[in-house]
């Protein structure tokens, strides 16, 4: 992997960290149950991603 698409995916994880910040932060804020679970779900995808992400970083450092 180049050094360019490296420094891609740890971008990607940057965003993907604040997304997950900034949609916890949200979810303790709400008070409908409805909207509170959609969230939820929404946190758990960007979780997903990031742990995609990291994993291949960690696969790249491995190399």
């Amino acid at each position: 992997m180049t050094q360019k698409e490296l420094l891609y995916l740890e971008d990607a994880v940057g965003h993907e960290q604040n997304l997950i910040k900034i949609t916890t932060q949200t979810i303790n804020m709400l008070q409908d149950n409805k909207l509170k679970i959609f969230m939820e779900g929404q946190l758990k995808t960007h979780e997903d991603i990031k742990n995609k992400l990291m994993g291949l970083l960690e696969g790249e450092s491995n190399e």
